[in-house]
C-alpha cells in the first residue's frame, strides 16, 4: 500500500500517468525543432503534479501529448498501465483546463458546467444531481443562472474547473490556468486549486512557468528545460537540493560563488574558507547558498567572510541585503525586517556574512 495525497493506494494505482522516453519534433529535416527531447516522467494516482519551466521549455508540449491534442515524434505515453500514445482525445478519460476559459457564453453557468455531461448522454437526473454537485464544490452555486459575461475572471476560471471535473476524469491537465487573474486572485485560487485537488482524489497535472505556484500547490515537481527533464522530486527537495545551476536558478532566488575543493572544506575565489560538500581537492565547482541561509556578522568576527553592503531593498516583511565579495562576488541575504524599521545597515558599509550551516550546495562545473 501507498499514501498518496492523503489516500491509501494499491501498487496497481500507484502510477497514473507515464511518458517514456518522449521525443516529440516540429517540421522535418534540418530545419526540425524539437520540442521535448527523451522526456520520462511517472505521476502518480491522486497527486498534484506540476511542470515547471521557462516558455519554450516543452511543458505544455508534454501536456499536450498527455491529452492526445498531439502525438509523440517516438516514445509512450501510459494512462493507469494502459499505452494511449495513438488513443485521440476523446477516447481518453482526461481533461483540460485551458489558459483561456473557453465557456460557452450563451449559456448559464449551471448549463456550461454539465454541458459535457449532456455530449456524453447521461440522464438529465445525473447531470442534474452531479452540476450541482460541482457547483458546491466550486462555490458557485448562487451563480448558476448567470451567463459568463456576468462573471469576475475568478469565477470564470471555477465554472472552467467545475465544467472539467464533472465527468470525473481519471486526470485532470491544467496548462496555466491562472495566468491571466491578478495577483492576489492567483494566490485565492492557489488555494482553491489544492483544496478541490484533495477534495476529489483526482490527478493533477499542472503547466506553470511560476515557481511560487510550484512550491505552493504541488506534491512533487518536475522542472524542464530545453525540451528535458532537469530534475523531478517534492518542492522541498528541488529547493533546498537542485541537481544543477539551472534549477538552483529556476527556482526562488540563490547566490552562486566560485569554489576549489580542498582537504578540509571549500575554498572561494577570494580565498575564504567555507565549510561543504567534500570531494576531490583541486576541483573548481560552482557553491550556492539560498539568500535566507545567508547571515550577517561583525567583519571583524573570526571566520567572517568579508563584504560590503552596495543596496538594500525593502519588501515589507523582508529586506534584501546586497553585498558585494572581495572578488566583487556579488551575495544577497534575505534579512527579517525589524518592526522599528531601522536594521542599522546602510549602503557602503562593511560587514561580515556566515552561511548556515549544512546550507551550502555544490555544483559541479
Amino acid at each position: 500500500m501507498y499514501k498518496i495525497g492523503g489516500r491509501r493506494v494499491t501498487l496497481a494505482q500507484a502510477i497514473a500517468v507515464e511518458a517514456r522516453h518522449a521525443i516529440k519534433e516540429f517540421g522535418s529535416g534540418p530545419a526540425a525543432v524539437r520540442a521535448l527531447d527523451d522526456v520520462s516522467i511517472t505521476i502518480r494516482e491522486g497527486e498534484f503534479f506540476t511542470l515547471l519551466g521557462p516558455s519554450g521549455c516543452g511543458k505544455t508540449t508534454l501536456l499536450r501529448l498527455i491529452a492526445g491534442f498531439e502525438m509523440p515524434t517516438s516514445g509512450q505515453i501510459m494512462l493507469s498501465g494502459q499505452d494511449i500514445t495513438y488513443l485521440p482525445p476523446n477516447k481518453r478519460p482526461v481533461n483540460t483546463v485551458f489558459q483561456s476559459y473557453a465557456l460557452f457564453p450563451h449559456l448559464t453557468v449551471a448549463e456550461n458546467i454539465g454541458f459535457g455531461l449532456q455530449m456524453q448522454g447521461r440522464p438529465k437526473s445525473e447531470v442534474a444531481a452531479t452540476t450541482e454537485r460541482m457547483l458546491a464544490l466550486v462555490k458557485m452555486e448562487a451563480f448558476a443562472a448567470r451567463k459568463p459575461t456576468q462573471l469576475s475572471g475568478g469565477q470564470q476560471q471555477r465554472v472552467a474547473l467545475a465544467r472539467a471535473l464533472a465527468p470525473a476524469p481519471k486526470v485532470l491537465l491544467l496548462d496555466e490556468p491562472l495566468s491571466a487573474l491578478d495577483l492576489k486572485l492567483r494566490k485565492d485560487m492557489q488555494i482553491e486549486l489544492k483544496r478541490l485537488q484533495t477534495e476529489t482524489g483526482i490527478t493533477f497535472v499542472f503547466v506553470t512557468h511560476d515557481q511560487e505556484e510550484a512550491l505552493t500547490m504541488s506534491d512533487r515537481i518536475g522542472v524542464m528545460s530545453a525540451g528535458r527533464l532537469q530534475q523531478m522530486g517534492s518542492p522541498k527537495e528541488i529547493y533546498t537540493t537542485p541537481v544543477n545551476r539551472f534549477v538552483a536558478s529556476f527556482i526562488g532566488e540563490t547566490n552562486f560563488m566560485t569554489a576549489t575543493r580542498e582537504a578540509d572544506g571549500l575554498r572561494l575565489s577570494g580565498g575564504q574558507m567555507i565549510d561543504g560538500p567534500r570531494g576531490s581537492p583541486g576541483q573548481k565547482v560552482t557553491v550556492t547558498v539560498r539568500p535566507e541561509q545567508v547571515r550577517l556578522v561583525a567583519p571583524t568576527e573570526p571566520g567572517a567572510i568579508p563584504a560590503k553592503v552596495t543596496a538594500l531593498v525593502y519588501f515589507g516583511t523582508d529586506t534584501h541585503c546586497h553585498m558585494e565579495l572581495t572578488d566583487g562576488t556579488e551575495v544577497v541575504a534575505r534579512l527579517q525586517s525589524p518592526a522599528s524599521g531601522d536594521d542599522g545597515l546602510a549602503q557602503g558599509q562593511s560587514v561580515g556574512l556566515r552561511f548556515v550551516p549544512g546550507s551550502v550546495q555544490v555544483l559541479e562545473d
